[in-house]
């Protein structure tokens, strides 16, 4: 059995602490960010609620998040082909408008496609984590209704699409996606069970979105 060292609470404020810089750079124009994100909304939808389910609804997103992810895409330290070509060219004001649109928009809820049985042991992993394989309640970081936390640009993660979750935290523990601060989500998704990822993200479908 693989054994992990336990997660400190000094390695998530360090976390914490490193996205203050983005959240403070989170002052876009909702207005000039709906006509800029046209070419985002043949995917995410044009009010950010996504067509397909392999991709992230981004309606009522934090905007310090939403920057954060677009920087690195941009630079590089997260990786999708379709993603980097589209950021290329994207200014510090276009990222800053793009975000506060897509943040100031409504989250449409999404209707249960799983077990009830599933839904929850996802809530209970959510909540309360796996003390027995070293798995930290999801809702520390996320809050207790994953409405997440925008100074330290953790997502919201309520009301997001099942597909979308589980293939983001299966990235994270392959190490296929990487831009997580401190491996905090890497370490996290190491510990986890295909089981418990399908079981997290179906429950996370079923939140409503609170602010």
């Amino acid at each position: 059995m693989t054994n992990f060292a336990p997660i400190s609470l000094r390695a998530v404020l360090m976390l914490i602490f490193a996205m203050f810089s983005v959240s403070a750079w989170a002052t876009g124009d909702p207005a000039a960010g709906k006509e800029k994100s046209q070419v985002c909304q043949g995917c995410h939808g044009q009010d950010g609620n996504s067509y397909g389910p392999e991709w992230p609804n981004l309606a009522g997103q934090h905007p310090s998040y939403l920057i954060k992810q677009i920087l690195n895409f941009q630079d590089g330290v997260r990786t999708n082909e379709t993603m980097n070509g589209m950021v290329i060219g994207l200014s510090k004001q276009d990222i800053e408008d793009i975000a506060a649109y897509f943040s100031s928009q409504s989250l449409q809820a999404l209707t249960p496609e799983t077990e009830v049985e599933i839904i929850k042991t996802g809530r209970k992993i959510y909540k309360g984590g796996n003390l027995y394989s070293g798995v930290p309640a999801c809702a520390g970081c996320h809050g207790p209704n994953a409405a997440g936390n925008s100074p330290a640009a953790f997502p919201h993660l309520a009301g997001q699409k099942t597909t979308y979750v589980v293939k983001t935290l299966k990235d994270f523990k392959s190490g296929a996606r990487a831009n997580d601060v401190n491996e905090i989500m890497r370490n996290i998704a190491a510990r986890l069970t295909d089981n418990e990822i399908n079981a997290v993200a179906a429950y996370l479908s079923t939140v409503q979105l609170q602010r």
